[in-house]
């Protein structure tokens, strides 16, 4: 009972991040999953069997608020659901042994991309407006999809940041354009894992509490994306994901380090975490400043506008 009351809060808290910033559900939900003992393929089977759910619902909400590019959903998502029914059919392949590890180095890399994207350098809006080209939207929808499939997530790392740093979409309509195509990605992946693993592999009451929870922040999310800062909440989560795959790799028989080391990684970890979360808030508070000091052009009177055209 325990467990699947840490799997509701943490698959609300996962859905909650994944609608307001476009990635991270399946990365947080595979995470700990991973951390109680499930094996690498059937976390991302139970995770992607749950996000058919979460992210229908999540993309009824961004499309009720007018969040989604349907263009963009249309060129990312065939080969997003190629990429992933490739990616969850070559982790069924695999022995638990090799993926583990595999599975928490790619989670580890996606966590530090994330800390260091939002950190750094935020959202970014240059070429707004700009049509995005399929020559760019269908390669790295394959490869979203196909590390989404690997790593129990990752379509939203790969993809959001992407849109992002195109500078041509509004970032509410790249998150949720992200999560409004991601459920072809979770409905294909888990095909794929149903064709690899079978139902056995699956706990789908796990996957039952995971989607309610899911389903229940969707909404909420979609408001939240207008509201909260997603360089502070990218932050974050990049630190949460960090932490915890570390610890699994650390745990692994491959990596066989000294107790003072260990310990000194893990306060590395946390001092940057720290760091970072910090200045992200201070940033943000500085961009909001920045933007309340602009003057605001006030128009001039219609009568003001013809004497001064006269003369």
């Amino acid at each position: 009972m325990r467990t699947l009351v840490l799997l509701a809060i943490v698959g609300f808290f996962a859905q909650l991040v994944d609608g307001s910033l476009g990635m991270a559900y399946g990365v947080t939900s595979t995470t700990l999953l991973l951390l109680i003992g499930t094996s690498p393929a059937a976390a991302s089977a139970t995770v992607h069997l749950a996000e058919i759910g979460t992210t229908l619902a999540s993309g009824v909400a961004h499309w009720r608020l007018g969040n989604v590019d349907w263009k963009v959903v249309r060129r990312i998502a065939l080969p997003g659901a190629v990429g992933a029914f490739s990616g969850a059919t070559f982790l069924s392949w695999l022995s638990t042994e090799v993926a583990a590890p595999l599975m928490s180095g790619i989670l580890l890399a996606l966590g530090v991309y994330i800390l260091v994207r939002f950190t750094a350098w935020g959202m970014p809006t240059r070429n707004l407006g700009k049509p995005l080209r399929k020559r760019f939207l269908a390669p790295l929808g394959l490869i979203g999809g196909f590390v989404d499939a690997t790593g129990g997530g990752g379509w939203g790392p790969v993809g959001t940041p992407a849109l992002l740093a195109s500078g041509r979409i509004e970032p509410r309509k790249v998150v949720g354009s992200i999560d409004t195509s991601e459920f072809i990605i979770a409905l294909s992946a888990s095909i794929g894992f149903l064709i690899g693993l079978g139902s056995g592999g699956i706990d789908l009451t796990w996957a039952a509490v995971l989607l309610v929870s899911g389903v229940a922040a969707a909404p909420v999310a979609a408001w939240i994306v207008r509201r909260f800062p997603p360089r502070v909440l990218g932050s974050a989560v990049g630190g949460v994901i960090i932490l915890t795959n570390t610890r699994t790799i650390l745990g692994a028989d491959l990596v066989v380090l000294p107790g003072a080391a260990e310990a000194g990684i893990y306060a590395l970890i946390w001092l940057a975490w720290a760091g970072a979360v910090a200045w992200s808030v201070r940033a943000h508070l500085a961009d909001r400043a920045a933007a309340a000091a602009e003057p605001v052009a006030v128009p001039a009177p219609a009568g003001q506008d013809t004497e001064a055209a006269r003369s």
